[in-house]
C-alpha cells in the first residue's frame, strides 16, 4: 500500500452546523448526542479520506462539554487523522461554536475517536502508513495518539480481566 500523508489536504476536515430549534433541549442549548453525531460524521470523512475504503466507529474516547453551544450559534468541527495502525487509525475532531454575529469561536469540546478500515466483506482491512516526517505538529499528533492507544489498550485488558 501507499503511504498517506498527515496533511491537512488529504484528511482534514471541516464541517459547519446552524444550531437550530430542532438541535436543542428545553434549556436552548444543543443536545450532547447531536454534537456527538456530528462528531462522529466529521471523523468519519477524515477517516475514510485516509483509507480509501469504507470505516466503522469503534471508540468514542471521554467527550467533556466545556461550555453550551445555543440555539442560534454556529458550530464548526474540524478533523484529521492523527496516527494509523494496521488496520485502525486515530481520528481528532475540535469542535468550536461560533457566535454569528460577533465571529467568535469559543472551544466547547475535542473528541478523538478510533476507525476500523473494513474490506468488502466487512472485515478489518489494512491501512497505508501514515507518514509524519518533516511535519512537527503531525508527529507530535501521532505520538499522543499512540499514548492514548495504548492507555486503551491496557483498560481493554483490564476489563477482560475483570470479567
Amino acid at each position: 500500500m501507499d503511504p498517506r500523508t498527515c496533511a491537512p489536504p488529504q484528511t482534514r476536515v471541516e464541517a459547519t452546523h446552524m444550531v437550530l430549534p430542532g438541535h436543542t433541549n428545553n434549556h436552548g442549548t444543543v443536545f450532547g448526542g447531536q454534537v456527538a453525531a456530528w462528531i462522529d460524521i466529521c471523523a468519519a470523512v477524515s477517516a475514510q479520506r485516509f483509507a480509501r475504503k469504507p470505516v466503522v466507529t469503534a471508540s468514542i474516547d471521554e467527550l467533556h462539554f466545556l461550555l453550551p453551544v445555543r440555539r442560534g450559534m454556529t458550530v464548526v468541527l474540524q478533523s484529521m487523522v492523527n496516527q494509523a495502525w494496521r488496520t485502525s487509525m486515530e481520528v481528532g475532531v475540535r469542535v468550536e461554536a461560533e457566535d454569528p454575529r460577533s465571529g467568535e469561536r469559543i472551544h466547547c469540546c475535542s473528541a478523538y475517536l478510533t476507525f476500523v478500515a473494513l474490506d468488502a466483506s466487512g472485515r478489518p482491512s489494512p491501512l497505508p502508513t501514515l507518514v509524519v516526517d518533516g511535519d512537527p505538529d503531525c508527529a507530535r499528533r501521532a505520538a499522543e495518539a499512540q499514548r492514548r492507544r495504548d492507555h486503551r489498550l491496557a483498560m481493554r485488558e483490564e476489563r477482560r480481566r475483570q470479567q
